[in-house]
Formats: C-alpha cells, sequence, structure tokens
C-alpha cells in the first residue's frame, strides 16, 4: 500500500503531532468522503505500508523527528512558489525559512526523496511571466543538488476557489504563453540539474521537454525500494494524472494555511470548527469516534506481494 499524506490537508504543517502518534499507534481512522460515518481503520505499519507521500509547504514541525520515520519509505513533495502573503498567508519567508528546510530535508532524505512543487503558476499584474522566470531560478539555484524533480502546473479554476483568487485578478489563461513559460523553466531547471514534470496538467507540454509527472510514483519507490511493487494507476483522478492509487488519510477543510488557490479548503466556518474539534490523541484526525460511527476494517496488503486490497474504500 502507498500512502498519502495527504492531498486534502497539509498534515506535516499543522497534524504533526496527530500523524507520529498514529504512526506509533500503527494505525488511523479515516472518514469516507461521501459517508463521513463509515469511518475506515488504515493500517499504518511498514509491513503493509510501502510507502509514503508527504505533501506539505511547510515540514519545519516535522524536521526534527524525521528518525521516527526511519522504518517507513518516504517521499515528499514540498511545493515552495515565491508568491507573497497575499497568496500564501500563513507561510514562513521563502527565502529564510523554507529554502533552508528544503536543503535540510534533502540533506536528511537525499535529493531523489524530496521534489520541489513549483505550482500552481498563475499570472496578475504583479505576478508576470518575467517575474516567474527571474524567482524559479533564483529558488532554482538555491536548490541545486538538493532535488532532482520539479513539478508545475498551472492554476485549474475550481469553485471554491474563484471567488478567493478574484482580488488578485489572474490574467486569463493563454496556452501559447503557458507552453513558453514551462519551456523557460525547463531549461532554468536543467541548467540546475533538474528535470520538469507536470501534474494532472492538460497542456501539452511534451514540445518543451516536460512529461506528464507522477506525485505518486509507483515506479519511483520500485526503484528506492530495488524490487517491484504491483501497483495500479490511481482512479478517481483528472485524466492527466499519473499517479498510482494510495490511501490518503487526510480530510478536507481541515488547513488553517488560506492559500488562495488552494482546492481543499472551501468552508472558512467548516475549517474553524474542524480545527477546534482536533484532538492530537485521538485515532481521527478531526474528533472522536462516536456511536454513531461505523469502524470498516478493510484488508490491506503490501503491494511487494502482487496484491492490493482495499475494499470498500
Amino acid at each position: 500500500m502507498l500512502l498519502s499524506v495527504s492531498r486534502r490537508t497539509d498534515i506535516p504543517a499543522w497534524y504533526a503531532d496527530w500523524f507520529f502518534r498514529r504512526l506509533a499507534e500503527g494505525f488511523a481512522l479515516v472518514p469516507s468522503p461521501r459517508a463521513p460515518h463509515r469511518l475506515h481503520h488504515i493500517p499504518l505499519n511498514p509491513d503493509v505500508v510501502d510507502g509514503i507521500v508527504f505533501w506539505t509547504k511547510n515540514p519545519l514541525p516535522m524536521l526534527p523527528r524525521l528518525d521516527e520515520l526511519e522504518n517507513h519509505l518516504t517521499v515528499f513533495q514540498f511545493t515552495l512558489t515565491g508568491y507573497g502573503p497575499e497568496v500564501e498567508p500563513t507561510l514562513p519567508d521563502k527565502d529564510t525559512v523554507l529554502i533552508p528546510a528544503f536543503q535540510q530535508l534533502s540533506r536528511k532524505l537525499g535529493p531523489r526523496r524530496v521534489i520541489w512543487r513549483y505550482d500552481p503558476i498563475f499570472c496578475t499584474r504583479e505576478y508576470t511571466e518575467e517575474w516567474h522566470l527571474a524567482r524559479f531560478e533564483q529558488i532554482a539555484h538555491h536548490l541545486q543538488g538538493y532535488t532532482e524533480t520539479c513539478v508545475i502546473s498551472f492554476l485549474d479554476e475550481y469553485q471554491g476557489t474563484r471567488a478567493r483568487m478574484r482580488p488578485l485578478i489572474p490574467a486569463a489563461f493563454d496556452p501559447q504563453a503557458a507552453a513558453r513559460l514551462a519551456r523557460s523553466l525547463a531549461a532554468i531547471a536543467a541548467g540546475c540539474g533538474m528535470r520538469v514534470q507536470s501534474c494532472a496538467e492538460a497542456l501539452d507540454l511534451e514540445a518543451a521537454g516536460i512529461v506528464h509527472g507522477s506525485c505518486v510514483d509507483g515506479a519511483l519507490f520500485e526503484s528506492l525500494l530495488g524490487q517491484p511493487l504491483y501497483w495500479s494507476p490511481a482512479k478517481g483522478q483528472r485524466p492527466e494524472c499519473g499517479c498510482a492509487a494510495s490511501v490518503d488519510i487526510g480530510t478536507y477543510n481541515t488547513c488553517p494555511g488560506g492559500c488562495r488557490y488552494c482546492y481543499a479548503n472551501f468552508s472558512p466556518g467548516q475549517i474553524t470548527a474542524n480545527r477546534a474539534a482536533h484532538d492530537p490523541r485521538s485515532p481521527l484526525l478531526v474528533g472522536w469516534p462516536g456511536p454513531q460511527d461505523q469502524i470498516i476494517h478493510s484488508s490491506f496488503s503490501s503491494l511487494r506481494d502482487g496484491q492490493l486490497r482495499m475494499e470498500g474504500f
């Protein structure tokens, strides 16, 4: 089984204590997105979990505790853009805090296991194509030798993000300009020893030397493990997504980061309520199991034995 931690919320930044407690106790309970009183019992033992993908903009709360992950193979998808606090209001300073955090994480895990995400890309009066090129180059030079892969994507407009993005007045998407920008970013990255991949990007960037990437990358985990994994493509993702099937232990509307472009948070009131209900001692990210909840013990197994069982999840 491959574990996603998490597409739905930034667990390393906001819920590291909860995650390490879950790891120590060997399981987490995760509500079904469509049936919240059905709680899936997810085993977290290394004999079942073949690899973990962390998604984060700020791994600082996890850095002092990386040794607690030594029995698990981990990969970090680290989003690091140049946007200011009007876009990403709660993040520490990029140059003095987050870039050094990226470097520290890479020194611990190695450059193959820390992947730089420069996404989503959008243009405004302030964040022009020229601005992106200059800022991307600055960050890329700081990350040279600390990562091998950069993932890019262009802003997708979701119903929940439209109103939040409106004050920035993003420029209308121009496919030709986007392809030109992507081509230039790929050239800059190559000069810093990195390859650029796209994330579920509908725009064909193959001419720019950019292929569709896999954020939950079955082939990467096979290479890191040195043995085959019998993984299958993820279901329910966008057609261009190349990810392997994984189990996500996050919950929507739990990240207080406030990033304007975020698709996983669409109810400020629910975020506040969920944060108030969080208890790091609970097997659930939000609240505690109650009498109305049904705990589902699905069958999970390692992908090394050629079987993947996730009945009902």
